[in-house]
Parts: structure tokens; sequence; C-alpha cells
């Protein structure tokens, strides 16, 4: 009835699920961007340029162009979904699967620009519905 497994016949597997996950895969487009006989920061330039915007928009909010510097933040995050739309391959930037990686990249993005260009004072965007619902919370 079933397979001798002491003369090296092969084992009958199951269907279920392992107890215990000894691996993880790896998210879709997590293969490198470069070759494999490039240098480490050639092989990860999508996630550098992501973290390079970033902290130059951080340097410029710590020498106090706020808005600028955090809508520069924003940027670099939508820079990072649209190379994880765009690219089939992207190193370390990839780190979910490419809809989720995209989604929140996205909107993390998305909401940091509108936030910035909402800030007081003088701001760039005004949403008239907004600024009613904060008048009517903060009475």
């Amino acid at each position: 009835m079933f397979a001798d497994t002491s003369r090296g016949a092969k084992k009958r597997s199951t269907r279920r699920f392992p107890l215990w996950t000894r691996d993880t895969a790896r998210p879709e487009g997590g293969g490198r961007a470069a070759p494999s006989d490039a240098p480490a920061p050639a092989r990860q330039w999508p996630l550098i340029s992501v973290l390079v915007l970033a902290g130059l928009g951080l340097l410029i909010t710590a020498f106090d162009l706020f808005r600028v510097g955090t809508i520069l933040v924003g940027v670099a995050l939508l820079g990072g979904a649209v190379m994880r739309w765009m690219l089939p391959s992207v190193g370390m930037l990839a780190v979910r699967s490419r809809f989720t990686d995209m989604v929140t990249y996205g909107l993390l993005g998305l909401v940091i620009v509108v936030l910035a260009m909402m800030a007081q004072p003088d701001p760039w965007l005004q949403i008239p519905f907004l600024q009613d619902t904060l008048h009517f919370t903060v009475r």
C-alpha cells in the first residue's frame, strides 16, 4: 500500500502545510537591479535613490525649509512607487508584493505631499471641506 522508504524509494508527500515555516518567499521583483558582478551600490540603485532623495528632503527641512523638504520626502516615496510599478527588479526596494508596495509607497507619498502643501502658515493648497471639518472639531 505505501512505498518502502528504507530502500531509497520516494516518500509519499502530504498536501498539508508544514507546521514550521523554514523559509520565506522572496518578494516579487526582489532580485538585483543590476548584474551580480556590479558593485553593491549599483545593484541596489532604486533603494539608494529613494533614500538619498528622502535624506535630502530631511536635510532641507533641517535648514528651515519645512514645506519644500517635506514635499521632497513625499516625492521620494512616490518615486519608489513608480519604480516598483515600472521596473521588473528593484532589489531591496521590494519588501512585499508588488501591489502592496505600490499602494503603500504611493499612499504615504501622496499624503505627505498633500499635508505639506496644506501646512500653515500660508498654505499652498486649501481644501474647503477639510478646513470646515477642522474648525468644527476644534471649537
